[in-house]
């Protein structure tokens, strides 16, 4: 049984067709999901792509957290199904309370498009099993509200339970408190990052590596194994 990745298209949305191709590439059949539909077509998984949904009003991720497709996404990734968000996505997860903080306008007020080194952190997740931990990946990064902050509570919570995925090596491109580039739930199926994985899976483009496929072959061997 091939497994099916849905990606979800919102107003603005900039990344889906990318996301699209990095699953079919990582092996699995891509399917695309509408957010007006609450129907996810019996996919596996959920990929919450890059963009502007909404053109960010009122803050990146608010609207779309409102979209039908949410009150589905919500309810199964509270039952298991791994989502994961990806800049954009990753706003709209912590506006829905699938992962805690929030984004917010990077510290120095511009846009920033740059290839980004990470680390890897937590390599037990539904989306980074075929990355090691302490392992140093490069992928693009784009974004204005790219800034994670949550209080001290929680970040250190998120610490303690292993719960931070990635962080920015090198520089802090947009001033994320302790370097966070991505973090998990407790549970490990949901995972929310703001620089973007889908633009570094083929040697041509991107970044001219392939460190971002990972992210999508983790999940395939995932759900095949499950």
């Amino acid at each position: 049984m091939t497994a099916r990745i849905g990606v979800v298209t919102f107003p603005g949305t900039l990344d889906d067709q990318d996301a699209l191709r990095a699953a079919r590439l990582a092996g699995a059949e891509p399917v695309s999901l509408w957010h007006r539909d609450k129907d996810l077509k019996q996919v596996d998984a959920v990929v919450l792509a890059g963009g502007f949904s909404y053109g960010d009003y009122l803050r990146a991720g608010a609207i779309s957290r409102f979209s039908p497709v949410m009150e589905t996404i919500i309810e199964q990734a509270k039952a298991g199904m791994p989502v994961l968000g990806i800049c954009n996505g990753f706003q709209i997860l912590t506006e829905a309370h699938l992962l805690p903080g929030a984004m917010l306008r990077n510290n120095h007020l511009h846009f920033i498009c740059r290839d980004q080194k990470l680390r890897v952190e937590n390599a037990g997740t539904a989306w980074t099993s075929d990355y090691t931990e302490g392992q140093e990946i490069e992928v693009p990064l784009k974004n204005m509200d790219g800034r994670y902050v949550a209080d001290e509570r929680v970040l250190d919570e998120l610490e303690a339970e292993g719960r931070v995925a990635f962080r920015y090596l090198d520089v802090n491109p947009n001033g994320s408190l302790r370097d966070i580039a991505g973090i998990t739930n407790a549970a490990g199926n949901v995972v929310g990052l703001m620089p973007h994985p889908e633009h570094a899976v083929e040697p041509l483009v991107g970044t001219g590596k392939t460190d971002g496929l990972g992210f999508f072959t983790s999940i395939l061997k995932k759900l095949v194994n499950a």
